[in-house]
């Protein structure tokens, strides 16, 4: 391997065919939008997002109410099925040699018959089907004329019948980014998965309130070139579909999976990504850790370890560990579980070659054992390259002894009972022998560092077949013509208007994506109130009553219009606002019943006189604080009944006649 490394993108583009011992990826940091080009930096996005619908997609159980309190357990175990063409899909047959158990927590209140694949489903959801078509034609997407459900396996038990019902939408939309567009490949609807509770050993436990709530899946082209542009496409997707007030908002309700490829890699779909701040740090790792596994593969390469050369073995090595101090195997044994060795020919000093940022290529063999061989407590294997404290260095002589280990050989151990070793076994031999070949296409999950772990192989076409229970729906013209009506303005549009009157800055970006902002612009236009005040009210104030907690939800646009223009007419004045929101949130549309009773003059007068004598008696006029306390009593009295500015004057008025 040559000494000399140079930095990627500095000095020269990247020629066909790239050397790459002689490159290595720069920090995350100092990564410029040229060092992104010269490795090939290619991404895409799936975004999915639960829609704000009363009712399930297949069902009739309500959706959104989530709890983690449950009234059964249901237990199951997956096993892959042959396709239309009579072939098993890849991912199918990787979660089959998990031996996975899986159990769901059942509440009734959320789950029928139908999630539990008991009785057929219902008809397909029509407000959801109508959200998913506004939306799509809010993407300028070609809509199809007529909905086809299809089947889409999964057997990692996130769904108990093994299968997601899905739909397409809309097909070749797009979205403007930049000086250029984003093509959206297409719009699905399709019902959500579980929750997943836990996963240990062969055991994992789902919860089944988000089960089958409506979800569409927005899938852009490979058009973002940089990691900053993923999450920058993926903001300009969220606004998108919130401004149409028809999708669920708070954490769970939006999830993205990230495609991501460099020059001589292939996709690899980062899964499950929760916010997309956390993007541009996965896609870069991603990017790194392909890049450094086609390094790893022309070091293999030029030692001789090729697909066609690759060589290990295998030998149960329980009695020769068996007096080891190194805990982890001193446990297992004890436990009278079994120790295995992996001779890796070839591989000495690779376990410990650099994929992602802190992260070593034994990880990629360790996150295999742990997900198909299920030895999940980590950690789960130890190598001959470990540069911590594990065997002593006559144990290791020992062990490559036994192993026939030359010199230029890794040995890797891996612990358990006789059949998870085995199969721990095997997965480290497959993935040392696919690091000559390259990448694996693999589904990986999201780290909460910026790396990434293995989950899955990548699921294949054949995962997909009809579904025979639902018929073809058509889609009207009729229909398209009423979503068309729905359509919010886009927000970038409004934004520019927001700007044009004023609105504070800081209110622009949340305002122009509310389920108020039709609102907001009836109320500037037709009733003349001010844009700024109303900015504040629909963006500052609602957080407040968020963080407060009160059920926003349940406070409709027809309410909030109701209090506002009681506040125009002088009924409320603005200091009582916040409260009166957060009283009919809570208590319903009973504002008649609950406006406040504005106060006769005489009221205020006495009001005024009592504070502005209160404030005299208990502090010295120094620095206004006379006029504030006078001010913070009187508003306690008269409790948002009458206007601030109006009472300011008043009580100043107040108190330099007691002067």
């Amino acid at each position: 391997m040559s000494s000399e490394i140079k930095q990627i993108g500095v000095d020269r583009p990247l020629p066909e065919d790239v050397d790459y011992l002689n490159f290595r990826f720069k920090p995350f940091k100092e990564m410029t939008d040229e060092d992104y080009a010269f490795i090939g930096f290619r991404s895409g996005l799936e975004i999915h997002q639960q829609l704000l619908t009363k009712k399930k997609l297949f069902c009739r159980c309500p959706a959104g109410q989530y709890s983690s309190e449950f009234d059964a357990e249901i237990l199951r175990h997956m096993r892959p099925t042959l396709s239309e063409l009579g072939e098993y899909d890849g991912t199918a047959l990787m979660e089959f040699k998990t031996h996975k158990e899986i159990l769901y927590h059942i509440n009734r209140d959320t789950v029928c018959t139908y999630e539990m694949d008991d009785t057929p489903p219902f008809e397909l959801n029509e407000e959801a089907l109508d959200n998913a078509l506004e939306i799509g034609l809010l993407y300028k997407c070609s809509l199809v004329d007529e909905i086809h459900i299809a089947r889409k396996q999964y057997l990692d038990g996130s769904i108990p019948t093994g299968f997601q019902r899905t739909t397409i939408v809309g097909l070749n939309g797009s979205i403007p980014f930049k000086d250029r567009i984003v093509d959206i490949v297409q719009l699905g609807l399709e019902e959500d998965s579980c929750r997943e509770f836990s996963d240990i050993d062969h055991r994992r436990v789902y919860l089944t309130d988000r089960l089958g709530i409506p979800l569409i899946e927005t899938v852009t082209a490979p058009q973002m070139i940089t990691p900053d542009e993923v999450a920058e496409v993926g903001e300009i997707l969220r606004k998108l579909t919130r401004s149409t007030g028809k999708v669920r908002t708070g954490l769970g309700a939006g999830r993205q999976d990230v495609n991501v490829s460099v020059h001589g890699g292939t996709r690899i779909e980062i899964k499950g990504v929760p916010r997309l701040p956390s993007i541009p740090r996965l896609t870069y790792n991603e990017a790194m850790r392909q890049f450094n596994l086609l390094r790893l593969r022309a070091e293999l390469n030029a030692r001789g370890v090729t697909p066609e050369t690759f060589s290990s073995q295998t030998e149960d090595v329980t009695r020769i560990v068996s007096k080891t101090k190194y805990q982890p195997i001193h446990d297992a044994v004890k436990a009278g579980k079994m120790v295995r060795c992996v001779k890796l020919s070839g591989f000495k000093g690779l376990l410990n070659w650099q994929t992602q940022t802190d992260t070593y290529f034994s990880r990629e063999i360790s996150d295999r054992v742990r997900v198909i061989a299920c030895l999940t407590t980590l950690p789960n294997i130890v190598h001959s390259d470990s540069m911590t404290d594990t065997l002593t260095t006559a144990k290791w002589k020992e062990v490559r002894k036994a192993m026939n280990a030359e010199e230029n050989d890794a040995v890797v151990l891996v612990w358990g009972d006789s059949r998870d070793t085995e199969t721990g076994a095997k997965e480290i031999i497959i993935r040392a022998q696919e690091a000559t070949v390259g990448i694996p296409s693999e589904t990986r999950q999201a780290l909460s560092d910026g790396t990434n772990g293995f989950e899955r192989i990548l699921p294949g076409a054949d995962r997909m077949y009809p579904d025979t229970d639902l018929p073809p729906k058509r889609i009207t013209d009729d229909r398209i013509s009423t979503c068309s009506s729905e359509l919010p303005e886009y927000f970038w549009k409004r934004q520019d208007w927001y700007r044009d009157l004023g609105v504070l800055e800081d209110c622009i970006d949340s305002l122009s994506i509310s389920r108020f902002a039709d609102l907001f612009k009836k109320l500037v236009e037709e009733d003349q109130i001010n844009p700024k005040f109303l900015g504040v009210v629909f963006v500052q104030f609602m957080k407040r009553l968020r963080k407060n907690n009160v059920p926003l939800e349940d406070l409709t646009v027809e309410m909030v219009e109701k209090i506002l223009l009681a506040h125009k007419t002088e009924k409320i004045a603005r200091e009582g606002l916040l409260d009166m929101l957060a009283l009919i949130a809570c208590k319903g549309d009973v504002l008649e019943e609950n406006l406040p009773k504005i106060p006769s003059e005489e009221e205020v007068e006495t009001v005024v006189t009592a504070s502005a004598t209160e404030a005299v008696k208990l502090t010295p006029d120094v620095d206004g604080s006379r006029h504030r306390l006078a001010m913070r009593l009187a508003m306690a009295s008269l409790k948002g009944r009458y206007s601030g500015n109006k009472l300011a004057t008043r009580v100043a008025a107040a108190l330099r006649g007691l002067n």
